[in-house]
């Protein structure tokens, strides 16, 4: 998975130093995204894998999936992408591009797993705490799971905060063993 990363991460600079020119940040994150769910899908995927792929006909694909035309120096780019047998690479160089873009707007997408879905008392306080500790505009996601039994499981870019009840007999549980 890092290598993919690694071949991608070229692509996704490219792609948002692209999209900064043009002052479009949001349209090609979009436009990445419907492109990475395309190539994602089984049978796209086995069809860029043989050699019968070919670049103008995987664009055109694409644009039809995405239900409008798509911006001419974004097909450039997929352009390219598909000249260098690189359109698998969509779904990573999207997620890239998400967390650069992010970055540069200063924002950060939190995902809160919790036992039960947070009302939006708890969701506004939380938050207010992570905007502060991580002094970004925070997008908060709650997604419930009874697992955690209780508390929550905070994941923040690079760090994940476990303040879930699980997680705290699991600590028990390793000190004591």
């Amino acid at each position: 998975m890092s290598n993919l990363t690694t071949l991608a991460r070229p692509y996704a600079k490219a792609a948002f130093e692209l999209a900064r020119e043009a002052g479009d940040l949001g349209g090609w994150g979009d436009a990445l995204a419907v492109s990475a769910a395309v190539v994602s899908e089984e049978a796209m995927a086995d069809w860029l894998g043989s050699p019968r792929q070919d670049t103008d006909t995987s664009i055109s694909v694409i644009e039809a999936a995405a239900g409008q035309p798509l911006d001419p120096a974004f097909k450039r780019f997929l352009g390219a992408m598909g000249d260098n047998d690189r359109l698998p690479l969509l779904p990573q160089v999207s997620e890239i591009f998400a967390e650069l873009r992010e970055e540069a707007e200063n924002r950060l997408s939190v995902r809160v797993v919790s036992a039960v879905a947070l009302d939006e008392g708890q969701s506004s306080r939380l938050s207010e705490a992570l905007a502060k500790r991580f002094e970004r505009e925070i997008e908060l996601h709650n997604e419930v799971d009874a697992s955690v039994i209780g508390g929550a499981v905070i994941y923040a870019g690079d760090e994940v905060i476990d303040g879930s009840l699980k997680g705290r007999l699991g600590r028990l549980e390793r000190s004591l063993g």
